[in-house]
């Protein structure tokens, strides 16, 4: 399938060059009437059903596992990156490994996660950096990672993509690692589930959070979770009425039943039924779904390859090996420039892009073209000291 680019789909000014999606993805125009249709029934509550507090998680759950090639009963539909990982890590069980793993400069709602479950189990915190001088920065993290994971390593929790400057990390190869160790493998797939191919099986993935507010062009306080089936029996964050074997039954629910839903069902977060947000997700899962993230991830990598080649004519450099997303990477400026005066400057032209360290993030998706991007480079073109 070959995508031309989707921008209709969407409600952008058409004068808007948005190259930041990894800051928040914009909603589809049909999410936007798909919610304000939930809303006719919070107007109208008598025309709420008991089932419908069900059937649209039901449907996006099995979206998302189709998304990421894994099973309907292992979804869990959770309010943050955050909380899934302290369902996943407060479950861990008792061991005798003390190590874990993350990647340095982790976004923070991971390296706290992990941290704190060091500190409750007196482990020992072992973050991964690259080697600054490395002339490919990408493949010398991955290798490093690999390398760190050993037979004393409870849990490696890692970005599929690194949020700050879209290194790709190998997760077939790190899970394989993982699997060879014994080793609890758990991944934030915030920065690239929706526009990059999943594949939760063949990746070896134990646990794969997303929030859906970026590339899942999802609502903000909505996350998607994926639990194997190491977690099967564990024990949920909380004790919600919706998860348990009865509760399809209003007017049997204080038959109080003990034994949860099968699969990751208990973990859902309490009021799993979010109206008003879980139509907008469901929508998009629809979409990216009839796009596919194959198709998806092509057309970003022509986009990013007029960028390399503009990098390339001004000496500075933007890898395109398969260690460095083509949605997400970071875009080098000249030895001294001001990357947030620089972002003010391409916000006067209508270019949006985020700053992360020293570097301009941008981060394309199918509502981009290659005028964005000759937006992008003329607006820095523009500047005098560029």
């Amino acid at each position: 399938m070959t995508l031309l680019c989707q921008k209709s789909f969407f409600s952008l000014d058409s004068e808007v060059s948005y190259l930041n999606n990894a800051y928040r993805g914009p909603i589809l125009k049909k999410s936007e009437e798909a919610s304000l249709r939930d809303l006719e029934g919070m107007r109208k509550p008598y025309l709420v059903q008991s089932e419908d507090f069900f059937l649209g998680v039901d449907r996006v759950k099995g979206l998302f596992a189709d998304l990421i090639h894994g099973q309907r009963r292992q979804v869990a539909i959770v309010p943050s990156t955050s909380y899934g990982f302290a369902v996943a890590l407060n479950n861990l069980g008792n061991s005798s490994r003390k190590k874990a793993i993350a990647v340095s400069d982790e976004f923070p709602s991971g390296y706290f996660s992990l941290k704190k479950w060091t500190e409750e189990n007196e482990g020992e915190l072992a973050v991964i950096h690259p080697d600054a001088k490395a002339e490919t920065l990408g493949a010398d993290w991955n290798e490093r990672v690999l390398q760190s994971i050993d037979e004393d390593t409870a849990v490696v929790l890692i970005s599929s993509v690194h949020w700050m400057n879209g290194v790709a990390f190998d997760l077939e190869a790190i899970g394989k690692k993982c699997k060879e160790t014994g080793t609890v493998f758990i991944v934030d797939g915030t920065q690239s589930v929706g526009i990059q191919p999943m594949d939760v099986k063949r990746f070896g993935i134990d646990a794969l959070i997303c929030a859906t507010y970026k590339w899942l062009l999802g609502p903000y306080s909505l996350a998607l979770a994926y639990f194997g089936e190491l977690f099967n029996s564990g024990k949920p964050l909380e004790e919600s009425w919706m998860n348990r074997t009865n509760s399809r039954n209003f007017s049997g629910l204080t038959d109080y039943q003990e034994t949860y839903l099968p699969g990751a069902a208990r973990y859902d977060v309490g009021e799993t039924s979010h109206f008003l947000t879980l139509p907008i997700l469901e929508q998009s899962l629809l979409q990216i779904l009839e796009w596919t993230p194959e198709a998806m991830v092509v057309y970003a990598r022509e986009l990013k390859k007029r960028l390399a080649e503009f990098q390339q004519e001004r000496g500075l450099h933007l890898s395109m090996d398969r260690y460095h997303a083509d949605h997400l990477f970071a875009l080098t400026l000249p030895h001294g420039t001001d990357p947030q005066e620089v972002k003010r400057q391409l916000e006067q032209a209508k270019v949006y892009v985020s700053v992360r360290g020293t570097s301009l993030r941008v981060s394309v998706n199918v509502f981009n073209d290659q005028r964005d991007v000759e937006s992008l480079m003329g607006a820095l073109d523009s500047r005098k000291k560029f």
